[in-house]
Parts: structure tokens; sequence; C-alpha cells
């Protein structure tokens, strides 16, 4: 359900509703890429602030879910940035990760997640919006600032660097 600007509608309605609909998603997403749950919670609630700011200059040329997510990685790679993060211990037990949208098709989970943290950020990227969060080609490179070609070359290599570390040939490809 896509929120609908009227003048009957106040920031903080918006703000519930895009929480309500998108905050587990946002949290899956930013705790996937910093490894962390604390700074996860962190980043994703620094996404709505940022997101209830700027609520005047959504377009609506996206959807909310690819608006929220630009946020959401732009965040986490900021915060990745900061030099205290690189001495934070980010060891987390798997088990603890969210799971992609079609884990069940794969009885190796959690190796199948530590493949997807040893990533490189770029292919890691295209893995967390594609398979986790179930976005589009179109809406991932809408997110990322890059061409939907670019996307689909980083997940097809990304695919393939996972292949290669799990040592499987059918891994899930949709």
């Amino acid at each position: 359900m896509e929120i609908v600007k009227g003048p009957n509608n106040s920031h903080e309605e918006l703000l519930a509703h895009m929480v309500a609909q998108y905050e587990v998603a946002l949290l899956r997403t930013c705790y996937m890429y910093l490894r962390d749950r604390g700074l996860a919670e962190d980043a994703t609630q620094e996404t709505f602030l940022k997101a209830y700011k700027a609520l005047d200059t959504f377009r609506g040329e996206s959807s909310e879910k690819t608006w929220l997510m630009r946020i959401a990685m732009n965040t986490c790679r900021d915060m990745k940035r900061n030099t205290w993060f690189q001495y934070m211990d980010r060891s987390i037990e798997v088990e603890t990760l969210p799971q992609p949208v079609w884990v069940q098709e794969f009885e190796e989970a959690d190796d199948l997640t530590r493949a997807v943290l040893k990533l490189s950020t770029k292919h890691k990227e295209v893995i967390l919006l594609y398979y986790y969060q179930d976005m589009t080609m179109r809406e991932i490179a809408s997110v990322l600032g890059i061409s939907v070609s670019t996307v689909g070359k980083r997940v097809k290599t990304a695919c393939n660097k996972l292949k290669k570390m799990l040592g499987k040939e059918d891994l899930y490809e949709r």
C-alpha cells in the first residue's frame, strides 16, 4: 500500500505508516550490512528520521520501499566509513541473522549467510536487496544509483562467487 499524500495526512501519520510497513525489512537489511544489531537499529531509526525530514521532497517517482532502502543503504555506508566502525567487534552468530525470502529452498542456510557476508560490499548490496528484500532489478538500480544492467551483472557475479564459495552449482536463482 502506497502512501497517499493529502491534506488530511500529517507527517506523523505518514511516518507511522512507513514504520509499520517497512521497519522489519529495513532492520533486516541494515543488520546484514552492518553485522551488528545495535548499529542496525540505530541505522533504521536514522533512516526513518531522515525520511521524516524529507517527506515533503518525496516525489513518488519510486516506491516508498525503494526510497527508504536508498536512505538506509546510504546511512549504513556512512556508518561504515566512520573510523570507530573498524575497531568494533562485529562477530555475530549466523543463526541470529535474517534469512532470505527463498531460504527454505536451500538446506545450508547458515553456510549461505556466511558466504554472503564474505562478499564485497557492492556484491553484498545487490544480494541483500534482490534476494533478502525481494526487490526488482529496477528498484535496486534506483536504490544504489546504478544502471539496471550493472545490477544484473553484479547479481550474476555475486551468485557465481557464492556458488564457488559453497561448492554448489545448483544455487537458487530467480
